[in-house]
């Protein structure tokens, strides 16, 4: 019997190896991140309907309005959230799939992540403990408020675009920590920042252009 870990046909070992060749002549050059996300099997973070494309560099659904992310991106910002050192605590705004959370947790110290939609938390969680993910912390929550009873964080990183970017979150960030974010309206060109906080205040880079699901306030009932 095949190991639903392991994969097998679309979902084996060398079909995530040839999506981690793809990373990088897309211009991914992490070895711990690539490293990371072969070894990741993407095909547990979605419907079983749509496992056999799990490893395309494409977002796919994963109902309720949301998508998992497409490999570059979550590669990309992995990539650009660890440039200037090493993270103990992260937050992630929004927990989706759990797969950005899942990298995420072979990478940093700790991770905190935050989700609003309930359903998609709860199979998260069980996603992580079928890998035996034991450094992250799910909550359900409003993402556009962060997680202020354990801030400050070392990184900080947005699954999903504000309009504008979040006081809350720029607040929770330690001193020489990186928040990762899109932020733009939805619609248009949105723009992937990376702002690093210093005791003078915040430094703005624009990475790239993107497109990401709005980030919604408030917990749906």
């Amino acid at each position: 019997m095949n190991n639903p870990i392991s994969g097998a046909g679309m979902t084996s070992q060398r079909t995530r190896e040839r999506l981690i060749q793809r990373l990088r002549s897309a211009g991914i050059r992490n070895e711990q991140v690539l490293n990371v996300m072969c070894q990741m099997p993407r095909h547990l973070f979605v419907d079983e309907a749509l496992a056999s494309r799990a490893y395309e560099d494409t977002a796919l659904p994963i109902g309720f309005g949301q998508t998992i992310s497409q490999p570059f991106i979550v590669a990309r910002m992995t990539e650009a959230l660890l440039q200037g050192g090493p993270l103990k605590n992260v937050l992630e705004v929004g927990t989706g799939s759990g797969y950005q959370t899942a990298v995420l947790s072979r990478l940093v110290d700790r991770v905190y992540s935050v989700e609003r939609i309930a359903p998609l938390i709860e199979r998260a969680r069980q996603r992580l403990r079928t890998l035996k993910i034991r450094n992250v912390h799910l909550k359900h929550s409003d993402g556009l408020c962060g997680l202020p009873e354990y801030a400050p964080f070392d990184g900080i990183l947005a699954a999903a675009a504000p309009e504008e970017l979040p006081k809350a979150l720029l607040e929770q960030l330690a001193i020489g920590g990186r928040l990762l974010i899109p932020a733009g309206r939805q619609g248009n060109t949105q723009v992937l920042y990376r702002i690093t906080r210093s005791k003078a205040g915040f430094q703005q880079e624009e990475l790239e252009q993107v497109s990401f699901v709005p980030m919604v306030s408030g917990i749906p009932v």
